[in-house]
């Protein structure tokens, strides 16, 4: 059933990128970064745009589409911080020391750059308070930097993997 939903959703992102090009990059982007916790294969339509799109801005796009798409965990962090501060005080308040100590930013551009469960450090910096613009910043450079990368991989490798498999 999962698969064929995963298929299902690959399907209709190429029909979205094929019509709409650029804003289609964004809204897969948006969709697949904004579920919590189940990856769905908007990175797939960014190597596939990436192939007959300038990939500059297919990464930028896609990057914008992934940030916005980020902040439902970060909103669901906030919207559980009465929770949390009433079960965790502990370790929110240990967190909150480190994090004014040592800074998140950093960390959740990698999260973000990375197949780190960027879910989660938004969750995070949701129940931490922490600035939200921030939090979209840092996560548009992460995503970014990743959706760059993978759109000049699709630029660049597309014809091999279509080669390789026969078509």
């Amino acid at each position: 059933m999962i698969q064929e939903w995963l298929l299902g959703f690959q399907q209709w992102s190429q029909e979205i990128l094929g019509a709409w090009g650029y804003l289609g990059v964004f809204i897969v982007s948006f969709i697949g970064n904004a579920t919590i916790m189940l990856p769905l294969p908007s990175i797939l339509a960014v190597f596939l745009a990436g192939a007959f799109l300038n990939p500059w801005v297919v990464g930028l796009t896609a990057g914008l589409g992934a940030a916005i798409g980020e902040l439902t965990g970060y909103l669901i962090g906030r919207g559980g911080r009465k929770v949390a501060e009433k079960k965790q005080h502990k370790w929110l308040k240990r967190t909150k020391h480190l994090i004014k100590k040592r800074g998140i930013f950093p960390v959740l551009v990698v999260f973000a750059a990375t197949p780190l469960p960027d879910d989660a450090a938004g969750i995070v910096a949701g129940l931490l308070n922490y600035d939200w613009r921030k939090f979209l910043l840092a996560s548009f450079i992460g995503k970014s930097v990743m959706n760059i990368c993978v759109a000049w991989a699709g630029f660049y490798g597309s014809a091999w993997v279509l080669g390789y498999f026969g078509l």
